[in-house]
């Protein structure tokens, strides 16, 4: 009998499903009770972005350092820690009487699931010895994953309107307690005796990178992009990076060896990467609030319809593999990709407005849920695939990296084109007001509070009506999301080159 159909191999494998599907569903679930937060705890627009970002940046500072601690001091040890702080920092986020302890406790939940996520996949790679099991094991696991991060937004929807909001993160807390029964008694214990040490100098630049870019996108507009503190944060941001790129150089074990850039297959599935987590994923934090303020739908018709956006991102991807085998990774990435870009542009159609807004928006979502299921398996594949064995975790590493880090960035982008569409057609419309109230005013709109305007009583933009501002500031990002897209698109096609056209998924 194989060790994964034993029992103790069970009970581990049920151990990781389960911790996966808590990270992907505190990923796609909290989108869907964004326009809640905004009317329950009075959260501002900026407030909104940084419930999600808080989350993505953690994740993406920790993925490196966690798998470096897990090698040097036990992937059991460090998973079972990993579970038990989410579990914790869950009960903290729904328990947050306020938008700034939500928004700390997001940091934290989600630097513990970052941990949790990359002890998984060691997990299962050292537990798992036989390819059979292995496969039987990834393969669960994908089913899994998929399922957090496809179905989050319609459960999280019906959890937040059968027993509140908050239970949408209390009930990882009881999760994290039958998780880290079964990991305590299925998970063997591995160390790598050769571990690196950790590179807290690559880990601490690139962080900081990140969140000065992710903070003065997000906060520009009231800062004020030309002050001297919008500039002392960018400024950091440029030093931050150059010492990151110094500090991979000339460290002996570096987080990010930039040889692997020089990979045809490498580069041209990155692209893809980047190319998702630019469009799709940080679209969907901002689709609820489209859905409930500017069509009219309620909050759990709102999650039934993401659907349309998640579902086909767990139905493709089988075929898409198939696809890949006989076309090559370097055609199907980049086709991938510019199906995204279709369907945000069929999606802007959309906004334009009329009976067929609805229905329109469904057809472009989803076209965008076939374009990410056709891209994202390609992707893993291809960048794991096309280095040497020895440093398939360290590509892994920086693919996730990379979704993490694009995520975070571009959640502040869209959120920045929505708040500057919505203030300019405020101001458009209502000639020349006070510009901090304008601010204001969309700020609230662009949070789904649509009533804000009448509040304001900005005189003759009454007359157009906040949902039309909303309608055309979300139009603005879909077309943002689609050009990005497309632009990532060609750039993945010509870095595969036509040669790798075939065999850039080998």
């Amino acid at each position: 009998m194989s060790f994964a159909s034993s029992r103790q191999g069970n009970l581990a494998l049920a151990a990781i499903c389960l911790s996966a599907l808590m990270f992907g569903f505190e990923i796609s679930s909290v989108p869907a009770i964004l326009p809640t937060l905004e009317k329950v705890l009075h959260a501002d627009f900026q407030q909104l972005q940084w419930t999600m970002n808080a989350y993505t940046i953690a994740v993406a500072t920790v993925l490196m350092a966690a798998g470096t601690l897990a090698d040097r001091f036990g992937r059991k040890r460090l998973l079972i820690v990993a579970i038990v702080a989410f579990g914790a920092t869950s009960l903290l986020c729904g328990l947050a009487p306020d938008m700034t302890i939500l928004i700390v406790g997001r940091a934290l939940q989600g630097a513990s699931g970052g941990a949790m996520l990359i002890c998984q996949i060691a997990v299962l790679s050292h537990q798992f010895t036989t390819a059979a099991d292995r496969a039987r094991a990834f393969g669960w696991w994908g089913i899994v994953s998929g399922f957090g991060l496809g179905f989050g937004p319609v459960i999280g929807s019906g959890i937040a309107a059968l027993m509140g909001w908050t239970w949408v993160f209390l009930i990882h807390a009881f999760i994290a307690v039958l998780t880290v029964a079964l990991a305590w008694r299925g998970v063997r214990e591995s160390k790598d005796p050769a571990a690196r040490r950790l590179d807290l100098g690559g880990v601490a630049t690139l962080s900081l990178t990140v969140f000065c870019v992710a903070y003065v996108i997000t906060q520009g507009s009231e800062l004020g992009f030309t002050s001297p503190i919008a500039l002392a944060i960018i400024a950091t941001a440029a030093l931050s990076l150059i010492a990151f790129v110094i500090v991979e150089q000339i460290t002996p074990h570096p987080m990010f060896d930039f040889s692997v850039f020089r990979i045809r297959p490498f580069s041209g599935a990155l692209f893809g990467s980047i190319g998702m987590n630019f469009s799709f994923w940080p679209f969907m934090i901002y689709l609820p609030i489209w859905f409930q303020a500017g069509l009219g739908l309620d909050g759990l018709m709102a999650g039934s319809a993401l659907l349309a956006y998640t579902l086909p991102t767990l139905v493709v991807p089988p075929f898409a593999e198939r696809l890949s085998l006989r076309l090559g990774a370097g055609a199907v990435i980049p086709a991938g990709l510019f199906v995204i870009g279709l369907g945000f542009f069929i999606m802007k159609i959309g906004a334009g407005g009329g009976p067929a807004a609805l229905p329109t928006t469904l057809i472009g979502a989803l076209l965008a849920g076939i374009g990410l299921g056709a891209t994202n398996t390609p992707v893993t594949n291809t960048t794991t695939g096309s280095v040497s064995s020895d440093r398939a975790g360290m590509a892994s590493g920086i693919d996730m990296s990379a979704r993490m880090i694009s995520l975070a960035i571009n959640i502040a982008l869209m959120g920045f084109v929505l708040l500057e569409g919505v203030q300019n057609r405020l101001s458009a419309a209502s000639g020349s007001f006070d510009a901090a109230q304008f601010r204001r005013v969309a700020e609230q709109i662009a949070a789904g509070n649509i009533s804000a305007l009448d509040q304001a009583a900005l005189g003759a933009s009454k007359v157009i009506g906040p949902a039309a501002h909303l309608a055309g500031g979300f139009g603005d990002v879909m077309l943002y999301g689609a050009i990005g897209v497309w632009v990532l698109a060609a750039l993945s096609f010509f870095t595969f080159g036509r040669r790798r056209a075939v065999d850039g998924a080998s």
